[in-house]
């Protein structure tokens, strides 16, 4: 039945889009798409979710001018893990790379082990494990796009994901790709002008290493948060969001400057979560590695002018939702594997009862079994978020039930008050993804 409902949904969708022979038009040439991806951005960090000091005018204007969910979610509150969901839309558990980084042997610790051949081998595996399914670059190349890398990638060489062009060599975090948006924005506008001279359709992913640490605002947006931030590592880290604010403006006004804007979906999300520590330059507690929204939880923006209807959405959406949607969007059903929706399909959006995510350890316990480095599964129905945690890597955890619409920043756990509720969502979460069953990538 899904996969009947998903073909039906795209026939539907492509029809709409369609141009009759007898209209005497020539077919609507393939939409470009821009994949703006934020790093380690709390979800409410923007002003038009309401943060009182951020300011972020551009997402602002993007978020205006798109179909935005703002109750958007990542299934995972890891940088690798994260990416490698929204390029595959595969959860964690399907693609298997669920960590940051390989196993540690015991013994080495530090820079030591990332010079290791133990570490090398370990994220060799672990790109040979993307290589195994299909990317958005590869499966777009099929339709003539030509991709380019920028940005964060794990995964070795930008080929190795699928892109025609990039940036990133091979090293753990992305190596030259990190210069985008902090140094540089020229490979992108290169890139395009060589596309749109070709002319040929192209995918961008602009993932820059921003805000994430280190926090190295120009000094013009540190002193303007120094005076309202409690401390100095809050005021840096906004003004790295502010900073990486400029970038999108750049970016998208160049898509107008060269005519672009109206054939260009632009998508945005962030790919974890953050919360300042105020004393230490590092992330607080419930943000970034945890189960908790203010690790996974992120707006998500489709702009596709002309085609898609701006309006602020409080429905959920997920990372593993873009691939399947840009598939619909070039008249193409998802592959197999992919879970996710088309959210420009608003029946399809208010039709799904649940979106479900999974946290795993930082270092992989098992590169090749996901559910050795399990720390919790966690899902939302409606106002309810259910986490339950892993008995060997989170043996001190309770499960845990929070009721997001009283609750957003999830202080009261419900589980024992609604026992009925919990029984009945755990055996929902087992059947998306059971870890104790054998067949971990189903």
């Amino acid at each position: 039945m899904r996969l009947f409902a998903s073909l039906l949904s795209t026939l539907t969708f492509v029809a709409a889009l369609a141009i009759t022979p007898s209209q005497g038009a020539e077919p609507a040439p393939r939409p470009n798409i821009v994949l703006i991806v934020s790093d380690d951005h709390g979800w409410g960090d923007y002003s038009f979710m309401g943060h009182a000091h951020v300011r972020t005018p551009n997402l602002d204007r993007l978020a205006n001018e798109s179909l935005t969910f703002r109750h958007g979610y990542v299934p995972s509150s890891l940088c690798c893990p994260s990416l490698a969901s929204i390029i595959t839309g595969l959860y964690p558990h399907q693609h298997k790379i669920t960590s940051n980084d390989p196993p540690v042997p015991p013994g080495a610790a530090g820079k030591n082990f990332h010079k290791s051949g133990a570490f090398l081998d370990g994220r060799e595996t672990m790109n040979r494990h993307l290589e195994a399914v299909p990317t958005l670059p590869r499966l777009l190349a099929k339709e003539g796009y030509r991709s380019l890398q920028t940005g964060k990638w794990w995964q070795g060489d930008y080929r190795r994901g699928g892109f025609t062009a990039g940036m990133t060599r091979g090293q753990r975090h992305g190596d030259e790709g990190l210069e985008i948006g902090r140094k540089t924005m020229k490979p992108i506008y290169d890139f395009i002008d060589q596309a749109k001279q070709e002319p040929t359709p192209f995918f961008v992913w602009y993932a820059p290493l921003m805000p994430h640490d280190p926090h190295t605002p120009p000094e013009r947006l540190l002193t303007k948060y120094k005076s309202v931030a409690p401390t100095e590592h809050v005021a840096k880290y906004w003004a790295m969001i502010e900073w990486f604010d400029e970038t999108v403006g750049s970016l998208l006004n160049h898509l107008d400057e060269q005519g672009l804007r109206e054939n260009t979906i632009v998508i945005y999300l962030a790919d974890n979560g953050w919360i300042q520590n105020p004393d230490a330059a590092r992330y607080a507690a419930k943000s970034k590695q945890s189960q908790y929204d203010g690790g996974v939880r992120t707006p998500l923006m489709i702009r596709w002018p002309g085609r898609v209807a701006p309006r602020m959405a409080d429905e959920l959406a997920s990372s593993i939702d873009i691939a399947p949607t840009l598939l619909a969007a070039l008249g193409q059903r998802p592959t197999h594997d992919m879970q996710g929706v088309n959210l420009i399909d608003a029946d399809a959006v208010k039709s799904r009862t649940a979106i479900f995510g999974e946290c795993f350890t930082h270092n992989a316990v098992d590169l090749n079994h996901p559910a050795a480095n399990l720390r919790w599964r966690w899902m939302i129905e409606g106002e309810w978020k259910l986490i339950v945690p892993d008995a060997t890597n989170e043996p001190e955890a309770k499960l845990e039930l929070y009721d997001l619409a009283k609750d957003p920043e999830e202080k009261q756990n419900l589980a024992t008050v609604h026992s009925e509720r919990v029984a009945r969502l755990v055996g929902k979460l087992n059947a998306w993804w059971d870890p104790d069953k054998k067949a971990e990538g189903k």
